[in-house]
């Protein structure tokens, strides 16, 4: 899968991180399509790997050269503007970085730094296969001494994680991340510790899956994105050893769409493609709409708008194919209602608001009420689309809407959507509606 030096960096992905990956400057996406050497993109694809962020790669070099050679670094700024010039080839780190580096990502430095050509684009399934956690971390222990467990826990965990999604569906996921991850550490505990037959392993397997999932989905409302991918990783491993491809989808397509907003919409793209190949042609019908769902969107994040539009038409065809057929309680809410959020997204990234307002209003004039948090999430959608339109009053009493209903709430995605919001509508400052609502301090909050 990998090799050791990568095998080191994997297992120390797994622990607590200090920072979130940001999305990529227009310099770094110049970097990505440039002719650089080899060491640079080696530079840039191991940091990207980690999903560290270049102000949290500076704080690994300081602690390497605390820990190894005791050398004084400028400071992060200014750290992070040399990686710039590093990672896009225009300057070659001089000691002592070549060895923190190394240090920092576990790999010799003739490996990071040899003359080789530059690594082609990653597939998805070799994407997919450095994500994975390093060893088998839900293996049984050799020799148990729990209690045995039978299909009635599984029964009483399905329960449990289901409660975790309906509690997602109305909290935000500032609120809801410690009882998260104390369900998902309990259900990973119980399997490690317990005995139990073949299928009930399997079921269980299952069971850790979806509460990975969930839990990596509120961590990342939370905007505890490395914590995230964390449980993301772990459940696709899960879902995997339980031979279960509609959930090792949903993972695959989860770790996708936060990578597609927060880190490389290439990789993004990446793993949106291999949880279309996870859910299978003959699989869930709502599970494909679903990965082809957020291939539309990582597509349209990486400036793709042809390949985005097409993947919406098969995630319209793969959701009507799916009369009569059993479906997992965990996609309970991939509907056309859904999807037609999803198209409306796409047409207001790609600033088409005459098709992108219809979709919304549709959409927002029968939403539930209760689900707060996303009805903010869409009327933020609605307002930057009013607002691409040339309809500023519209798009401040949206705003408006989306700013009383996401006051207070402990959610990254809202407070980002808002940041969106507020800078498509500062070029309207001089209308009396937006000059007002840009004055509201919420703003700064």
């Amino acid at each position: 899968m990998t090799d050791a030096g990568t095998d080191r960096c994997v297992t120390g992905r797994l622990r607590e991180n200090q920072g979130n990956p940001i999305p990529l400057a227009g310099e770094e996406v110049h970097a990505m399509v440039a002719d650089i050497p080899a060491w640079a993109a080696r530079l840039r694809a191991e940091r990207r790997e980690r999903l560290w962020s270049q102000k949290e790669m500076a704080r690994r070099l300081a602690e390497a050269a605390d820990e190894h050679t005791g050398a004084r670094l400028p400071s992060r700024d200014s750290v992070v503007r040399m990686m710039k010039d590093w990672e896009a080839g225009r300057h070659r780190p001089r000691d002592p970085y070549p060895l923190l580096y190394c240090r920092a990502f576990g790999i010799d430095e003739a490996e990071l730094f040899g003359v080789t050509s530059t690594p082609p684009r990653a597939t998805p399934s070799e994407v997919l296969a450095r994500i994975l956690p390093a060893g088998d971390p839900l293996a049984p222990l050799a020799v148990r001494a729990g209690r045995r467990v039978d299909m009635s826990t599984v029964t009483d965990l399905s329960g449990r994680v289901h409660g975790l999604r309906l509690a997602d569906d109305v909290l935000p996921g500032g609120d809801l991340i410690q009882p998260a991850f104390r369900e998902l550490e309990a259900a990973v505990r119980l399997y490690r510790g317990s005995t139990h037959s073949e299928d009930v392993g399997r079921a269980l397997l299952a069971v850790i899956a979806e509460f990975a999932q969930i839990a990596g989905w509120i961590a990342s409302d939370a905007g505890r994105h490395e914590q995230a991918a964390q449980a993301y990783r772990l459940g696709i491993s899960a879902a995997r050893e339980a031979g279960d491809g509609t959930l090792a989808s949903n993972l695959i397509g989860s770790l996708a769409y936060q990578i597609s907003n927060v880190g490389d919409p290439e990789e993004g793209v990446a793993l949106a493609v291999a949880a279309v190949e996870a859910a299978g042609p003959d699989g869930s019908p709502r599970a494909r709409a679903l990965s082809f769902d957020r291939l539309a969107w990582a597509h349209v994040r990486a400036g793709e708008a042809q390949a985005a539009m097409q993947a919406l038409a098969q995630a319209g065809a793969s959701l009507a194919s799916g009369t009569g057929k059993d479906e997992p309680a965990y996609l309970y809410w991939v509907n056309p209602g859904e999807l037609q959020v999803m198209e409306a997204r796409v047409y207001t990234e790609l600033r088409r608001p005459l098709r992108a307002v219809p979709l919304l209003t549709d959409v927002l004039s029968r939403y539930d009420a209760t689900h707060v948090r996303e009805l903010a999430l869409y009327l933020s959608w609605l307002a930057v689309a009013l607002a691409d339109a040339n309809e500023p009053e519209e798009a401040a009493r949206d705003a408006q809407r989306m700013l009383d209903l996401s006051a207070d709430m402990a959610s990254d995605r809202t407070s980002r959507r808002a940041r969106v919001v507020r800078s498509r509508l500062e070029p309207y400052r001089d209308v009396p509606q937006v000059r007002e609502l840009l004055a509201n301090p919420r703003w700064s909050a």
